[in-house]
């Protein structure tokens, strides 16, 4: 019997409380005094309410398997710029039995329709450092890395990472290193998606899942050690592309900038990611004085032509210069734009 989701009610309180404590079972040193510390869970339902959300329960035979809830950001808690626009997202938690069924996606998934059909521009929640599978879930929906690290003066002697992602519309911006190494997962899947479609880069089909991770976490140091900008891009709150400014450049050519790995979820093609990337990414290197950018793209490919769409100047091209998908000798052309 599937699991049944529906509006969480304060006579849950005790299914709440069951489940959450067995979550927290799993860890070393999460330990729960509820009276002392989380008295809302008496009457959680009305909690959320009163904080202008809404929360949702997962029953099963009679017993609640998973919850979630969600609320306005309190302003007093958060920087001026999440005001007002962004929605926390709360306690999402699966029992055991229930988990790699799809029910924590429906949850989370309920929540954050809610908060978009209120409003919400962004989403932002904390989740305890040692809560490792519970990172990998919210890095594969989306979420990044955001700030620094939360302490909290209770019992548990909790620490929380904060996560956050823009929930509506097409969003592009700039990740520093810690939500760059947060969203390597799906970076990856990105680039093994996009050698698979046959993409001008570096690899051949089939690209290993674990040589896509290591190669994005070598741009997640080089994003640290200030000689890379890695800029992602989300649609309606799923992240689906991203391109990259290299910086280290020679001593002779601090202006200078080289715009690579350019790639959109084939799922959104057409959907205007590609150019938003290419022109933040202008944006970008403006921004830190470069004024000449150049790149390389295989000839025919859909990349060349957004490259001319965009006013980027073909400087020449290399016959078989690299392989395509089939293995085969294919033309690359090379670009270049300068930037007032």
């Amino acid at each position: 019997m599937k699991p049944i989701l529906r509006p969480g009610r304060d006579e849950d309180s005790e299914g709440f409380i069951s489940l959450i404590e067995g979550c927290w079972s799993e860890y070393p040193g999460c330990v729960m005094d509820v009276d002392g510390e989380l008295p809302e869970l008496r009457a959680l339902a009305t909690y959320f309410t009163q904080a202008g959300g809404a929360l949702w329960a997962a029953e099963q035979e009679g017993r609640i398997v998973g919850m979630a809830a969600t609320r306005p950001m309190n302003p007093a808690a958060e920087r001026q710029h999440d005001r007002d626009k962004a929605w926390e997202i709360c306690k999402v938690y699966v029992a055991k039995l229930a988990r790699g069924t799809g029910l924590a996606h429906a949850l989370l998934g309920a929540a954050e329709d809610h908060a978009r059909a209120t409003g919400a521009e962004r989403l932002v929640l904390w989740t305890d450092t040692r809560f490792e599978t519970a990172h990998r879930f919210y890095e594969k929906r989306g979420f990044v890395r955001q700030g620094s690290i939360r302490i909290l003066d209770d019992i548990s002697k909790s620490l929380e990472f904060r996560y956050g992602k823009p929930l509506t519309g097409l969003v592009v911006e700039a990740l520093d290193a810690a939500a760059a190494a947060s969203a390597e997962r799906r970076l990856a899947e990105l680039l093994v998606g996009a050698v698979a479609q046959g993409a001008s880069l570096e690899w051949l089909p089939p690209l290993d899942a674990g040589v896509a991770r290591a190669y994005w976490k070598r741009v997640s140091s080089d994003v640290a050690l200030g000689k890379a900008v890695l800029l992602v891009a989300w649609l309606e709150g799923e992240l689906v592309g991203t391109v990259q400014l290299g910086l280290d450049m020679p001593e002779n050519a601090p202006h200078r900038t080289e715009v690579s790995k350019l790639l959109v979820d084939p799922r959104v093609a057409r959907q205007g990611v590609g150019a938003a990337l290419m022109r933040r990414v202008e944006q970008a290197a403006r921004g830190i004085g470069r004024r000449l950018l150049v790149l390389d793209t295989r000839r025919g490919s859909a990349a060349e032509a957004l490259y001319r769409e965009l006013g980027w100047t073909e400087l020449g091209s290399i016959p078989g210069f690299e392989l395509d998908a089939a293995r085969q000798p294919a033309d690359v052309v090379f670009f270049w734009k300068g930037l007032a």
